[in-house]
């Protein structure tokens, strides 16, 4: 994901951001450093993982203030470890310290996304699945969030409710309760979709995974299918559709799913169960 067409949507988020640090002023920097005090910082690594979102850091000091200098020494989708500096800044010390705590609040969760999808990634190499986000992401977040499991190795599925149609349990329960079958219900999204919109439907079970495939759907979700279901239905479906499992993926989990044949599997976790990478900032003395 290239975040630099997203330029004006990420400065508003940042400035947001730091509104909600400094909505009343830094009073114990105000109080005690003074005012044109130079220094120099570095944030430096305490964790294995993989790096996200230093450019993000870079512009949330740019917007405290333009004058200081930050130069990024580790770029994002690198292996970092502990101990290891991924960048500096200097210049005015009051800045620095204001714009600390937000800058590590994004690179820190960016992080540790981008750590959890790599973990997931590496659990499936050799297999052609691949690992998916869904839309289970902080609100206001999602952007950053997608870019950093695009960062550790995943792909993202849709950004929006406009990004595909997704028929999932709860439009099922009230197409069905009116007597619509899984084909019927595919082939009426198909004539009221844009050319060009893939069609994505939930089935339960591998009779109507392979009703959707042959009803034209372009992507069936498997959901919360036993692996002997899973294997059975990417057997009928048999490339007719892309073919996706969701529903109690883990670590322990995730290999055998992809051995049944799967095309995507697609991890909540990812984004809703990330932990921060830690990483912090040191003011050199």
């Amino acid at each position: 994901m290239d975040l630099n067409i997203y330029i004006p949507m990420l400065e508003d988020l940042i400035e947001r951001a730091l509104d909600e640090d400094l909505a009343g002023g830094d009073i114990t920097t105000d109080a005690l450093i003074p005012p044109h005090s130079k220094g120099k910082a570095a944030f430096i690594v305490k964790a294995h993982g993989i790096l996200a979102g230093i450019d993000i850091a870079r512009l949330a000091f740019f917007k405290i203030d333009p004058f200081l200098k930050f130069s990024i020494l580790i770029q994002d989708g690198s292996r970092v470890k502990p101990g290891e500096i991924v960048a500096s800044l200097v210049g005015s010390i009051p800045g620095i310290l204001k714009g600390e705590r937000t800058a590590l609040n994004f690179l820190q969760h960016l992080s540790g996304i981008a750590t959890q999808t790599s973990l997931y990634v590496k659990q499936i190499e050799g297999l052609p699945a691949k690992v998916l986000d869904t839309r289970k992401t902080l609100p206001g977040l999602r952007m950053l969030e997608k870019y950093a499991v695009s960062v550790g190795g995943g792909a993202n599925h849709r950004m929006n409710l406009g990004d595909m149609v997704l028929i999932k349990d709860n439009h099922l329960a009230i197409l069905r309760r009116q007597g619509f079958s899984i084909g019927d219900i595919v082939r009426q999204a198909r004539d009221k979709t844009p050319r060009g919109i893939k069609i994505e439907i939930e089935t339960t079970n591998p009779p109507d995974a392979l009703e959707a495939a042959e009803a034209g759907a372009d992507v069936v979700m498997l959901d919360n299918m036993s692996l002997e279901e899973m294997r059975h239905a990417v057997s009928l479906i048999n490339h007719r559709a892309i073919v996706e499992a969701s529903g109690g993926v883990n670590l322990n989990t995730i290999r055998a799913i992809a051995e049944t044949g799967v095309d995507w599997i697609s991890v909540g976790a990812l984004t809703h169960s990330a932990g921060a990478l830690d990483i912090s900032m040191k003011l050199a003395t």
